[in-house]
């Protein structure tokens, strides 16, 4: 009974530490996808672009 407990909390804690990683990836590529799209914003892009 004792390493079914350890074994669960170990499963616990892997699928904590999995869920983290998964939340922080999203974040970032969210962040990405936020500065890719908001690259061109300064007035300069919009008039080298005229031409």
């Amino acid at each position: 009974m004792d390493m079914l407990q350890l074994g669960t909390a170990a499963g616990v804690m892997v699928l904590i530490v999995a869920a983290m990683a998964v939340i922080a990836h999203y974040r970032r590529e969210r962040r990405r996808a936020n500065l890719l799209r908001n690259l061109d914003h300064h007035d300069w892009c919009r008039w080298t672009r005229i031409r």
